[in-house]
């Protein structure tokens, strides 16, 4: 008989810690999962969930604009940003009710407190005081937004886990990063009518990804009204007498607006969680240290998601949890198989990616085969709207082998899962020349690119 209070402790109650708990606890095992929150990590409560009902909501927009050009007549327009705050929180509380049950169901012990280590098997509980011991303790605590401390004038500012739940929509907003949470919600806060600027430190928004993907939603997002300042930072925020915030850049700008939300990455959220009381190893970002099996250098304490700054991805993390019950609890040791993930950007219009980027490539491939297509898609084209889309596929020419697949445009996310599949089987330029075409979809276009754009041979472009 176990001489602990639990066979497995979750500390963290998102995607890979929820995940984690209910698999262990089906399994008969005793567990226990502690979240001072609420269930459903960032993905669900601030993050991924609401943010994709925002894009939503955001579209609306230019889908009323777009009517008129298929014979609709679209009356008065009137939004009302406490109507979709309220019915995101409804979504949200559902959702969270859903996670709660499978987590019962199951038979896990749910925990409404913080949680931090006290030692190697021992976990505090700080909403009664109470210590508790488990043979093994899941880290799953996930990350916050990064506070950028150092900005005079950072407590000014909002975040992402402060956007969807402003008291009322701004008039004007300066967002500070070029990755894919500011991407996103400068799209979002532009589509409900606010006058939005984006002030990214590089030379070119999404600095992960694909030039062509970079580039052309750049183009469309300064088509739509939306500003776009590269290779500037902010220097300082002050509060206005009239309670607006006046930012200063490095460049010499100021701006004036409404609320500066500072979009600057994401740190792991291990502050004070007692990992030096429990000996576990950090890096200098505060990210937990594992291995290929998301062992941390304590026996018998894991971590995964997040915490761990392997892959930011709810996906990635609940991935990470099926190979954590395998190898822990079903005797089958599985490592994460952090290869070709795809991914998108819920930007306007969307990006959809997996594999290598064309610059990878070249440094990985010596002769590479580039096919690119640039074209207005059906709907633009009785809207008048002026947009485009852009599908690029990146081939190894020594076997042949799609190594890259990237797609600018409506449904680019959709895209990507399939492309996902596809790369992930190895499949070959031709077999994507022998697939027969849907037509009319733009998705066609990815079987119909017979020859290549041009070529790169070891680095340069011919």
């Amino acid at each position: 008989m176990s001489t602990f209070d639990y066979d497995l402790f979750v500390i963290g109650g998102g995607s890979g810690g929820v995940r984690s708990a209910r698999l262990a606890a089906s399994l008969g095992k005793r567990v226990g999962i502690a979240e001072e929150s609420r269930y459903g990590g960032t993905c669900v409560i601030r993050g991924c969930v609401p943010k994709k009902l925002y894009v939503y909501a955001s579209q609306f927009a230019e889908h009323f604009e777009d009517a008129a050009g298929f014979g609709w007549t679209v009356g008065e327009r009137q939004f009302d940003w406490s109507k979709l705050v309220a019915a995101k929180d409804a979504e949200i509380t559902r959702l969270e009710g859903l996670y709660r049950k499978g987590l019962a169901n199951a038979g896990a012990n749910i925990l409404n407190t913080r949680a931090e280590l006290v030692g190697p098997n021992s976990i505090k509980l700080l909403a009664t005081g109470e210590t508790v011991t488990a043979e093994r303790i899941l880290i799953a605590v996930g990350g916050r937004p990064s506070a950028h401390g150092s900005l005079p004038g950072h407590e000014l500012c909002i975040y992402s886990d402060d956007a969807f739940d402003l008291k009322e929509l701004p008039q004007s907003i300066l967002i500070a990063g070029g990755g894919y949470i500011a991407v996103e919600f400068a799209n979002i806060f532009h589509g409900l009518g606010v006058e939005t600027t984006l002030i990214y430190r590089g030379k070119e928004i999404l600095s992960r990804f694909d030039n062509d993907m970079r580039q052309g939603l750049h183009a469309a997002m300064v088509a739509k009204g939306i500003h776009i300042l590269c290779e500037d930072i902010i220097m300082s925020v002050e509060k206005t007498d009239d309670g607006q915030r006046r930012a200063m850049t490095k460049a010499g700008e100021t701006l004036v607006v409404d609320q500066v939300f500072l979009a600057l990455g994401r740190e792991p959220n291990t502050a004070s969680l007692g990992l030096e009381a429990a000996g576990v190893v950090t890096n200098d970002r505060g990210a937990v240290l594992v291995d290929a099996y998301s062992r941390t250098n304590v026996p018998g304490i894991f971590a995964l998601g997040d915490v761990t700054d392997r892959v930011q991805l709810t996906p990635v993390a609940i991935h990470e949890a099926v190979c954590f019950i395998e190898t822990e609890f079903k005797g089958n040791p599985v490592s994460p198989d952090f290869d070709l993930i795809a991914t998108a950007v819920f930007s306007q219009p969307e990006i959809g990616t997996v594999g290598l980027t064309q610059d990878q490539a070249a440094e990985k491939f010596e002769d590479l085969e580039v096919y690119r297509a640039e074209f207005r898609p059906m709907k633009a084209t009785l809207s008048g709207r002026n947009e485009k889309t852009i599908m690029k596929l990146i081939v190894n020419a020594a076997d042949r082998k799609v190594v890259g697949a990237h797609v600018l445009g409506h449904d680019a996310g959709e895209m990507a899962q399939i492309l996902g599949v596809v790369l992930k089987a190895g499949c070959t330029k031709d077999d994507f020349d022998r697939t027969m075409a849907v037509h009319p979809t733009a998705a066609e276009e990815l079987v119909t690119m017979y020859s290549p754009s041009y070529r790169i041979k070891n680095g340069e472009r011919v």
